[in-house]
């Protein structure tokens, strides 16, 4: 599946906050993922992201 910046997307595992919907903040070789339920930033590397990464989000 193709991932653009802005994509909002959901994860397999809860964050600590308790949210599971992530923002694409950069793609490329590394995903860079904006936490929406407190605003943490995570940097993974592309392969690990797309694993971990279950569905879009509609906006």
């Amino acid at each position: 599946m193709e991932y653009e910046i802005g994509d909002k997307v959901r994860t397999k595992k809860t964050h600590p906050c308790g949210s599971k919907d992530w923002e694409i903040t950069r793609v490329g070789v590394d995903f860079k993922l904006k936490c929406l339920g407190c605003g943490h930033i995570i940097i993974l590397p592309r392969e690990k992201a797309l694993k971990s990464i279950v569905k879009k989000i509609e906006n």
